[in-house]
């Protein structure tokens, strides 16, 4: 994917064996993407838990019945996108 976002190159220091590790995963993709893509998963998941912080604090904790339903539901959304992708890639099919 190429993207004409405007990039700046920075110095970060990383543990050399966990560079080992990231370099060898992102093999095809380069070191710069494999690094932005984490970035941008670890600024998602902490935006999602202030969010869910403020939600608990406007309505009250999630009670166990609710999480339950929350979690079948996520439960039926990876299903759901296993059989579109799944059967899409092996047969040929759009999804």
């Amino acid at each position: 994917m190429v993207s004409s976002m405007a990039t700046k190159k920075v110095t970060v220091t990383i543990p050399e064996d966990l560079l080992d590790e990231i370099r060898s995963e992102a093999s095809e993709r380069g070191l710069s993407a494999y690094v932005a893509e984490a970035l941008r998963f670890k600024r998602d998941r902490d935006r999602l838990r202030e969010l869910a912080d403020w939600l608990q604090e406007e309505h009250g904790p999630v009670t166990e019945d609710e999480r339950a339903a929350a979690l079948a539901e996520l439960d039926d959304l990876d299903a759901e996108h296993l059989r579109r992708h799944g059967a899409g890639h092996r047969s040929g099919e759009a999804a």
